[in-house]
């Protein structure tokens, strides 16, 4: 026979006393106090491991009544980036803004306010004085600003080092304006060369060709009838020489265009004859001004420019029209060539054997132009040149 238990006999003989309720409760509770102090612990241990061993300075900022920045927090890279300690800096602020100088602390000021304003990403760069270094230290701050419950906006971010490349930049920079300048003195002796070499082709070589053609028309005079083959043979030499007079006139020419004397319309426009006389190809000269205006190095810049524009279209075009304008506006001139042949591959314009359009680029960049090459539709190419009015 089954005994039956009294339910309410056995609650009573198993349940504990109240203060033997409340000691494993409250043991309970602080077991988990423990653990999750652990656990916060670990995670502090961890989140200051990681700072410490990244690079910059990692912040938190508020911006008090005055929009003072005030900081939160500092990571232990504060000393080694700005030569301050945290807690100097916590202290006080204002340091940080006494390490720069009046212009990027304006400008920090203004990312600051405009960062409040839009709760956009702050990003500045700026240099700030480190007594340790006796030099200027180059930093860029980036952060985030977010709204607190409390109304108040605070920006965590990170501060770095960035003196190592903007040296390197400014080296590139520098490198690249040296350069410009080799490039110019290097156009300005070319061209100055091919001035005298046309001076003394068309004076010595010129003057020498005319002296054996009044010779050479003498002796045909003197030559009797009986002598037709000696007077045939001597006009041969005559026609010779007349040939050679137009080469050396076109070798000069190429040398140092006299049409340049004549303003830069008329030596465009004679450019342009000249290339459909020789490549029977249509050319459209335009202009908005009878006259403009150029410098010595403008002129020759432009001339050159469309002596090998038009080259590289009789070579590679393929074309059955071009057109040449150029025109004067209030701040620049504008030079643009354009034909319809089989256009330019954006590829061919980085080919490092490309010398002449890289010439063209240096002409331009030396007088603080700007040149471009692009395919003109579907088919052909335009190149425009924009320099700054002298």
């Amino acid at each position: 026979m089954h005994k039956i238990i009294d339910q309410q006999k056995l609650s009573q003989q198993t349940a504990l006393p109240d203060n033997a309720l409340l000691s494993a409760v409250a043991l309970d509770c602080g077991t988990c106090k423990e653990q999750s102090v652990q656990v916060l612990s670990d995670v502090e241990i961890r989140f200051h491991a990681m700072v410490s061993n990244m690079p910059g300075l990692f912040f938190q900022f508020q911006l008090d009544a005055n929009a003072e920045i005030k900081f939160i927090y500092l990571s232990e890279g504060c000393k080694a980036l700005l030569g301050l300690t945290a807690e100097e800096l916590k202290q006080n602020p204002t340091l940080f803004y006494a390490l720069m100088n009046a212009k990027d602390r304006s400008a920090l000021r203004k990312r600051l306010t405009l960062s409040a304003k839009n709760l956009n990403v702050l990003d500045w760069e700026g240099r700030v004085w480190i007594d340790n270094w006796q030099d200027n230290k180059w930093i860029n701050v980036r952060s985030t600003p977010r709204v607190l419950t409390t109304g108040e906006t605070q920006w965590e971010g990170i501060m770095i080092n960035i003196t190592q490349s903007k040296n390197e930049k400014h080296e590139i920079e520098e490198s690249r304006r040296e350069l410009a300048e080799l490039t110019t003195h290097l156009n300005q002796i070319k061209e100055q060369e091919r001035t005298r070499i046309a001076r003394e082709i068309h004076d010595d070589l010129g003057g020498n060709l005319t002296a054996v053609k009044i010779g050479l028309s003498s002796i045909i005079k003197r030559l009797g009838a009986g002598q037709a083959v000696s007077v045939e043979q001597a006009q041969n030499l005559e026609s010779v020489i007349d040939n050679t007079f137009e080469a050396v006139h076109r070798i000069s020419s190429d040398l140092r265009p006299n049409i340049l004397d004549l303003g830069i319309v008329a030596a465009l426009e004679w450019q342009a004859h000249a290339f459909e006389k020789h490549s029977a190809t249509p050319c459209k000269f335009t202009c908005n001004q009878a006259e403009i205006e150029v410098t010595p190095d403008q002129a020759i810049t432009l001339f050159r420019i469309c002596q090998e524009s038009m080259s590289n279209i009789a070579k590679h075009a393929g074309a059955k029209k071009v057109s040449l304008d150029i025109s004067a506006h209030a701040k620049e001139i504008v030079l643009t060539i354009s034909d319809d042949g089989v256009g330019i591959k954006s590829s061919d314009t980085f080919k490092a054997n490309s010398f002449g359009l890289r010439g063209m680029q240096e002409r331009v960049a030396a007088l603080q132009g700007s040149f471009s090459i692009d395919q003109a539709g579907k088919h052909g190419t335009v190149v425009t040149v924009k320099l700054p009015i002298a």
